[in-house]
């Protein structure tokens, strides 16, 4: 079967098997998800699961988590149909890196081919298992120089597993084989510092599409780059949305560097204008700047910080391309851009019919029109002000926000957007739920549960 017919079916049979469900959509196109829903609400069971902020993914009779506890990383296999944990597996943390609170060390959502599941961890690499929880294959990779931590997952593509690693250097985009583990192709990438999950999209052939630190990026099946266009939202911490030929893409910028004192101020215990490792401490950030800018000799002087702030600075945007496809692959073209409005957006936006929704810290909920960019309407989701890192995801025109207090709004999907209904699970919830013929998975910190209505 040629590459493309392998992709196409498996594109086609695609339930929720990766980040976001098909295709990073976070669209179900299934029936009978509830609206009301909670401890005592339409919970179908409720599994105890180790801490970790990946999302869950499916395949017809499993779920598949990654968490970290006493130093190990584990994959975690449980029954769709009881919740049942079926079987865990583990590798030993191979190193411990600084990262934004936000991360973990087990955020990076896992995918499956249907079958296996393939595992990435920032602090070891990448390991498969079968259904049966047997290991087939380990590949460790890094160390990683990713000051915030790395967050993009991995997905299917063809035969491969195909992972974008964008760092503060050696940044690259590499295929490794679904049977063995090895590398295909790897392919290093200008990309600085990123956190978005790769989509495919099939032009003359099957191809990559990657967007990060302002760039957007096409590869085709052989790991050549074939295509690139700059000046999009800088640091790209969300992931980008296909929808036919347009793609959305958030990324935030700096327009506006800021002064070295605004660290010194707080930071400079001795005053000698510059800042030591007893100073900034675990501070992300700043221990990147320390460790990968200037003489990279741990301490940050007024030039390195000035230094890095030329390199993050750009445009804070959300934007529209149409990808044309071309006799060697694709062409993005801008179509608009919206660039205020955006401090606190972490999760990847969602696109529902022909209205795009954004969701930032304090519960504040915009929706665009897709075609130009228009604001529709602005307002806070009542009863869920509170951080948001799950992204949303959408069946039945209706669309689900989980927030990190706890609370799933659920909202009647159009342009002028009404909140139907707010559950309070009661745990904090960070990773992004997945939607599988009228179930909903939720993970939160402590446990795996389904809501389901009665039938």
């Amino acid at each position: 079967m040629s590459f493309l017919l392998l992709l196409t079916a498996a594109l086609l049979a695609e339930d929720w098997t990766r980040f976001r469900g098909p295709n990073g959509s976070g669209i179900a196109a299934d029936k009978g998800y509830p609206v009301e829903f909670g401890p005592a609400k339409n919970l179908v069971w409720r599994t105890p699961a180790r801490p970790g902020k990946s999302s869950p993914i499916l395949t017809k009779k499993h779920i598949f988590l990654t968490s970290y506890d006493d130093n190990k990383l584990f994959t975690e296999c449980f029954d769709r149909a009881t919740g049942k944990r079926l079987w865990e597996k583990h590798v030993p943390r191979a190193r411990t890196e600084i990262h934004n609170r936000l991360n973990h060390p087990a955020a990076v959502t896992p995918v499956t081919d249907g079958e296996n599941v393939y595992a990435f961890f920032k602090d070891y690499g990448m390991v498969s298992y079968d259904s049966t929880g047997r290991e087939r294959w380990r590949a460790p990779l890094g160390p990683f120089h990713n000051s915030m931590g790395l967050g993009s997952s991995p997905v299917i593509y063809g035969n491969h597993v195909v992972l974008v690693a964008d760092q503060l250097q050696d940044s690259y985009i590499a295929a490794f084989d679904r049977a063995n583990g090895e590398i295909r192709w790897k392919t290093d990438r200008e990309e600085s510092e990123g956190w978005g999950t790769p989509l495919t999209f099939t032009a003359s052939e099957p191809l990559i599409l990657t967007v990060s630190r302002g760039q957007f990026g096409a590869y085709n099946k052989a790991g050549k780059r074939i295509a690139t266009m700059r000046n999009l939202g800088t640091a790209v911490v969300g992931s980008p949305i296909l929808h036919n030929n347009m793609l959305y893409v958030f990324g935030y910028g700096g327009d506006t560097p800021a002064p070295f004192s605004t660290r010194t101020s707080k930071l400079d215990k001795n005053s000698d204008g510059k800042l030591t490792q007893d100073e900034y401490a675990d501070d992300p950030f700043l221990h990147g700047i320390a460790k990968f800018s200037g003489n990279r000799d741990m301490i940050i002087t007024e030039d390195e910080w000035d230094q890095k702030q030329r390199e993050v600075g750009g445009p804070t945007a959300l934007t529209a391309l149409r990808l044309e496809r071309t006799p060697t692959g694709v062409e993005a073209t801008e179509v608009w851009r919206v660039d205020k409005g955006f401090n606190g957006v972490i999760p990847t936006s969602i696109l529902v019919g022909d209205v795009l929704y954004v969701v930032k810290n304090g519960g504040i909920l915009t929706s665009y029109d897709a075609a130009t960019g228009k604001v529709h309407k602005t307002a806070r989701l009542t009863g869920a002000i509170s951080g948001y890192s799950s992204s949303p995801v959408s069946a039945e025109g209706r669309v689900y926000f989980g927030s990190e207090d706890g609370k799933v709004s659920v909202l009647r999907s159009a342009a002028d957007w009404e909140i139907l209904q707010v559950n309070d699970i009661g745990e904090p919830i960070y990773a992004t739920p997945a939607l599988s013929e009228g179930a909903i998975y939720l993970r939160t910190d402590n446990a795996l549960s389904r809501f389901q209505s009665a039938r």
